[in-house]
């Protein structure tokens, strides 16, 4: 008879364990989605030098106009402008850092497209962002920009990635370039 006894309290006890999971899961709130969304812009630049010259300062080591970085001060800023290839910020001489997008094509002084979420990591947004390179006159290039979007979207982020390429292109690396 004791262990009828047992298995009873055994039995109400979980049974009381269930409907209090149950009541903590039905009252929690439900988080709603994020909202989605899509954007694109493109913007063109005319700069001095070749389409080769133009992509070389573009990509590699572009600490000299990048001044945006997860970090305070990277260790190493660059673009590794092969498919396969990243846009990294290494933090530190151990290696941590952040990819912040992927090259999915590369043609040295035509073209160089890479696809991340850039300044925006931990949010669900995959940005494709293309640069390509023309020929102007007798020494200079048109970069032009194509940047789309899709993904979790803030309401703000249109407006706030234009700038921020309008701010990398055509202010600091045009003043890289042409100074």
């Amino acid at each position: 008879m004791g262990r009828q006894i047992w298995n009873r309290i055994l039995v109400f006890v979980l049974a009381i364990q269930t409907l209090l999971l149950i009541f903590i899961v039905c009252s929690q709130e439900q988080q709603a989605p994020p909202p989605v969304g899509a954007f694109s812009f493109t913007h063109e630049y005319t700069l001095p030098g070749t389409p080769e010259v133009i992509y070389d300062a573009i990509t590699g080591d572009i600490s000299g106009w990048l001044d945006h970085s997860f970090s305070e001060e990277p260790f190493k800023l660059y673009i590794d402008a092969k498919p396969g290839g990243g846009f990294y910020e290494i933090f530190d001489e151990s290696g941590d850092g952040v990819l912040h997008a992927t090259v999915i094509a590369a043609q040295r002084g035509k073209m160089l497209r890479f696809t991340g979420p850039l300044g925006l990591a931990g949010n669900a947004i995959a940005l494709v962002n293309t640069y390509t390179f023309k020929t102007i006159g007798d020494d200079s290039t048109r970069l032009t920009l194509n940047v789309h979007a899709a993904g979790e979207m803030d309401p703000e982020w249109p407006a706030v990635v234009e700038q921020v390429w309008r701010h990398f292109l055509g202010e600091r690396f045009m003043n890289f370039v042409a100074p």
